[in-house]
């Protein structure tokens, strides 16, 4: 596979390879590396901005007039008119970056005309490199890569991410999840949802679910994992989600059994689906009130 590499995909393999030796580098010494906070639980690092910068140089150097949509620079880089787009999240999971936990990643993605055509995951901790052009399969390393064969909920391991900024809503999510969790094998929070795309692409996990996301963390991803014959859409089934902040991928069966529990968490779920969801969090909220006087009248010893 590594010699018959689509000649644009090689460009984002070398991009790739280019940040994730930038990352390498700094986590020999995390405690060094300066962090900036974009918003609460939201941080970015001097390794995210060199990372990007020798993406688009390496992007932009081969192909000048192609448009750049990035998670630091946004579109300030390239032809703000091109059909073709380099998608890039140049350190996916950074928060997991700043603590030394190696789970991370690069995402480089090229969308012609607003579809997905080349994709390119990179592990830079484990040099774990996830490939894909449009037509032409999922690979990682020089292995064709399928989805899992798991078609019982039961049985299955199921990623996600978790809520994390100011205004998300906490026990709507921890619902979610238990109606996940207490029907499969194990739920997981990896952290980085690029990476999590490419392990429903190797088979390494059955399905993956998370909100709030933007289209930089799902456009290399959900390649890989259509190209690997799963399936990829928004909560309700609908696979025109990029731009949509909700992400389902799973194997086909399993997605299919998981549109269902999840749907009623959709932002595009029925009227009906939306008023269950809303009495629920009444009751919750109710819940937690005498809880929460508790808490502020209470002088605690601590």
């Amino acid at each position: 596979m590594s010699t018959n590499l689509h000649p644009m995909l090689n460009v984002a393999v070398k991009a790739a390879r280019a940040a994730g030796a930038i990352i390498n580098r700094a986590a020999l010494d995390v405690e060094a590396v300066r962090i900036s906070q974009k918003q609460v639980n939201d941080f970015v690092t001097e390794v995210d901005l060199a990372s990007e910068n020798a993406i688009i140089e390496t992007l932009l150097t081969a192909y000048p007039h192609h448009g750049i949509l990035a998670e630091e620079s946004g579109k300030t880089h390239g032809n703000p008119d091109a059909d073709h787009v380099w998608i890039i999240d140049p350190l996916d999971g950074t928060t997991n970056f700043i603590h030394g936990f190696p789970v991370y990643c690069v995402s480089i993605a090229l969308a012609v005309n607003g579809k997905v055509e080349q994709a390119v995951v990179y592990d830079p901790s484990r040099n774990d490199l996830f490939t894909a052009t449009k037509g032409r399969g999922a690979y990682m390393n020089d292995r064709r890569l399928r989805t899992s064969k798991r078609t019982q909920m039961h049985e299955c391991l199921i990623s996600t991410g978790f809520p994390f900024r100011p205004g998300d809503n906490f026990n709507q999510y921890l619902r979610m999840m238990g109606d996940v969790m207490q029907r499969t094998a194990g739920l997981r929070r990896p952290g980085a949802a690029a990476l999590d795309l490419a392990y429903v692409a190797a088979g390494f996990t059955d399905a993956f679910f998370e909100t709030g996301l933007q289209i930089w963390d799902v456009a290399a991803g959900s390649l890989l994992v259509t190209e690997a014959g799963g399936l990829v859409g928004n909560f309700t089934g609908e696979a025109d989600f990029l731009e949509q902040k909700e992400c389902l991928a799973g194997t086909p069966k399993i997605y299919g059994q998981l549109v269902p529990i999840l749907s009623k968490y959709s932002k595009f779920a029925s009227a009906g689906e939306k008023a269950s969801v809303r009495a629920a969090d009444a009751k919750d909220a109710a819940a937690a009130a005498p809880l929460q006087a508790g808490q502020d009248s209470t002088d605690s010893p601590f």
